[in-house]
């Protein structure tokens, strides 16, 4: 049996690898994995294989599901119309968390009542995703889990199955009302909430509440905080240009292939690996961790060109060497030499991106203004982690966290379940959670799409009648 995942956490959480990584592709990538004839690794991966996991399914898109099944068939020297290769495949989720990043769910509706949406001759991409969607459309067993196993507080459970169907009654928003901070008994400067890890929607956010937890946490320990500064490096020179240097090293690593251009370093803080280093050993694209120590090479370079974001007793570091991060999930069974169990040197790593320059290119008044973009290539090197004070709320899919600040003021024209449901549900108890500020109480009463009702109302008749067989035989 192989365990896959659409994200290094979830894969993380099973054991798995990621579908991404099976498939030999880097994220956002437009490059397919070629399939030659006598492929013998991808044959020998999969001859054995009879079961296939995919957990978190919510977040699997139908691209990705049918350039899955297109190589499962070829591994398996099967007939493209057996689905999968004839490998058992297992989905694991639930269709109210979030959808996936530009690709069409696995509940999508491409029925005729449906078509205002999609084109009358549809493109490649949307044939594709029609044969994908015809694939979820066999499943042909369904096990219910009635069973919770995270929420154990009663009452909040009986909320969170209210806000899955958008029905939350004004005593629901009374209650998360409480715990919303300023109130007598709910402060951020107290532990456990001054410790607790912090739930955000946009990646830009979540950067700058990381550099200043990373500020406040050394200040707090007396340590001397440490910025890694990443390498860029375009058309193989080094980038040093002053304005476009500031401007790589300021993007979002949602932007840069999940390498940071600016990375604050506390001994003890807690971080997040960003690239897949080692897949058997579990060093993985979103597994944990806990920040030791850095080893590094001296160096003199101006810091001109780096954000003033970071007090004036910072040590800038311009060569990295590697990362001592403690990971008590790694699979690595034996200690490396002079190390401690469980402490794994994450090496620096090389990603390359493309950045939109037009907005520092001179300006000649004497030409219209255009929507075209100047796009550069550019090669960073840098330590794969990020700080993880706090995360978006699309990285805490799949998490239990014991304690953690949320933030309900939804981004304008937020209609997805999700984006409430989610944050809500990572903790076991009401009492483990606190809300960063003041929200509407409409945000409770979005409802879940017409394709996720359909799709669920489905899957629970399929439900019904897999018992029916199941009494059937037993």
């Amino acid at each position: 049996m192989r365990k896959l995942a659409p994200t290094g956490i979830a894969a993380a959480e099973i054991g798995g690898m990621t579908i991404h990584s099976f498939l030999g592709e880097q994220r956002n990538s437009g490059k397919p994995r070629t399939i030659k004839p006598g492929d013998l690794k991808l044959e020998k991966e999969w001859t054995l294989v009879e079961y296939l996991l995919i957990d978190e399914m919510s977040m699997v898109g139908l691209t990705l599901l049918g350039k899955l099944n297109r190589i499962l068939c070829a591994a398996k020297h099967a007939d493209p119309q057996i689905p999968f290769g004839g490998i058992n495949v297992i989905f694991f989720g639930d269709y109210l968390q979030y959808r996936p990043v530009y690709d069409a769910p696995l509940h999508t509706d491409f029925s005729p009542e449906n078509k205002k949406k999609f084109n009358k001759l549809p493109s490649e991409k949307e044939i594709q995703q029609r044969v994908a969607r015809s694939l979820i459309l066999q499943i042909n067993c369904v096990v219910k889990l009635t069973q919770q196993m995270r929420t154990e507080d009663t009452r909040y459970l009986q909320l969170l199955e209210r806000l899955r169907q958008g029905q939350c009654s004004y005593e629901d928003y009374e209650l998360l009302l409480t715990r919303v901070v300023g109130q007598p008994t709910v402060s951020l400067r107290e532990p456990p909430w001054n410790q607790a890890r912090m739930l955000v929607f946009r990646n830009e956010i979540r950067t700058q509440l990381n550099h200043r937890s990373a500020i406040h946490n050394a200040i707090q320990t007396g340590s001397n905080l440490m910025v890694c500064v990443a390498q860029d490096f375009c058309k193989g020179k080094p980038v040093e240009e002053p304005t476009l240097l500031k401007k790589l090293l300021e993007l979002s690593d949602s932007k840069t292939e999940h390498l940071p251009g600016l990375l604050p370093l506390v001994p003890g803080m807690p971080v997040i690996i960003t690239q897949n280093i080692g897949i058997e050993l579990g060093l993985i694209n979103g597994m944990n961790g806990i920040f030791r120590q850095l080893v590094y090479d001296l160096d003199s370079v101006s810091t001109d060109s780096i954000s003033k974001t970071f007090p004036a007793n910072t040590q800038y570091v311009h060569k990295p060497i590697y990362a001592l991060v403690e990971i008590s999930k790694s699979k690595i069974e034996c200690n490396l030499e002079k190390l401690q169990p469980k402490l794994i040197p994450i090496p620096i790593m090389e990603q390359t991106f493309q950045v939109d320059i037009s907005d520092i290119l001179p300006k000649v008044n004497s030409k219209p203004k255009t929507n075209r973009k100047a796009m550069l290539s550019i090669k960073r090197r840098a330590l794969p982690l990020v700080p993880a004070y706090s995360i978006t709320t699309h990285k805490s899919q799949g998490q239990t966290l014991n304690k953690v600040v949320i933030d309900l003021k939804l981004p304008k024209d937020t209609d997805d379940i999700a984006a409430v449901y989610v944050p809500l549900s990572r903790v076991k108890r009401l009492d483990d959670l606190i809300i960063l500020r003041h929200f509407d109480y409409k945000v409770l009463l979005i409802k879940p799409s017409k394709s996720q009702v359909a799709e669920m109302q489905r899957l629970d008749k399929l439900y019904v009648e897999t018992q029916l067989r199941f009494s059937e035989w037993f």
